[in-house]
């Protein structure tokens, strides 16, 4: 399913940190819409997708102009104290229409003429290696958060079949520790996976976040249900994998392979 775009002039860019991402004083959005569209998305239950004429995930709003509108709110924003930005809460900032418009790489321009107090960077875009000249000058305040939900193309493609192959995230997780870039791996949501999935991230980060449906979406699971992924998982015959106890079976996979400090559960491994 090819996405449609819509270009956009947005007043604003940066909005105010909360719930979820309550840690952080803002979340940037340089796209509304997702190409990716995978099925558990809990943006799907949200007003940005709800009240849009077409499916999520078949629709794109390009924000032109987005590094002027941010040049201005950062300034504003960093003149009352400290500012930590979460990008992206609604979208992924690697947008395959972001190999063209670059909008996400104008805003890392952007903030490293003057940098917030810290970056996180949420995606599953292998997209992301084409900025590692910017993120490597951020140094330490910032962090790159690559989903990784599960080590099986099989299971990916029966839940985000639009979404960059796994083993392709791999190859840009690499990249990203070659260039020593702060990185971890966001297990979110868990999807099923393999004994050996532990041992593979082991070879490429240090750190891990793992979160689920019921914790994750933001509203306790309710998002989730409505979507009915559950019916999702009996028709692949995997009712076992659905469950708010599937949390602690993966963890206690990783931490036979990862210092219990480097592993972050739902909300903690996305605080700056």
């Amino acid at each position: 399913m090819k996405s449609e775009l819509f270009y956009k002039h947005p007043k604003t860019i940066l909005n105010k940190g909360t719930g979820f991402l309550s840690g952080y004083t803002h979340s940037l959005n340089p796209y509304t819409g997702c190409s990716f569209g995978c099925s558990y998305c809990y943006v799907r239950q949200m007003p940005v997708s709800l009240f849009r004429e077409g499916e999520w995930g078949s629709w794109v709003d390009v924000k032109n102009g987005a590094a002027h509108v941010l040049k201005k709110e950062l300034h504003r924003a960093k003149a009352k104290g400290p500012v930590t930005i979460f990008m992206s809460s609604s979208t992924d900032p690697y947008q395959p229409i972001e190999h063209k418009e670059k909008v996400t790489r104008s805003l890392l321009e952007v903030m490293l003429e003057d940098p917030p107090d810290f970056l996180f960077v949420q995606t599953r875009s292998p997209l992301v290696s084409r900025d590692i000249d910017l993120l490597r000058q951020f140094k330490e305040k910032v962090r790159v958060s690559m989903t990784i939900e599960t080590d099986s193309e099989t299971i990916r493609k029966h839940f985000t079949p639009m979404a960059p192959p796994i083993q392709a995230r791999f190859k840009t997780l690499e990249k990203l520790a070659a260039a020593d870039i702060p990185t971890q791996v966001a297990i979110a949501p868990i999807l099923p996976s393999g004994e050996y999935f532990p041992l593979k991230l082991k070879q490429l980060v240090d750190r891990i976040c793992i979160d689920d449906y019921f914790m994750g979406d933001g509203s306790g699971g309710k998002r989730t249900r409505k979507l009915e992924i559950e019916k999702k998982y009996d028709q692949l015959g995997l009712e076992e994998w659905y469950g708010p106890d599937v949390l602690k079976k993966v963890y206690n996979r990783f931490i036979e392979i990862f210092p219990e400090n480097h592993i972050y559960i739902s909300q903690a491994g996305f605080e700056p």
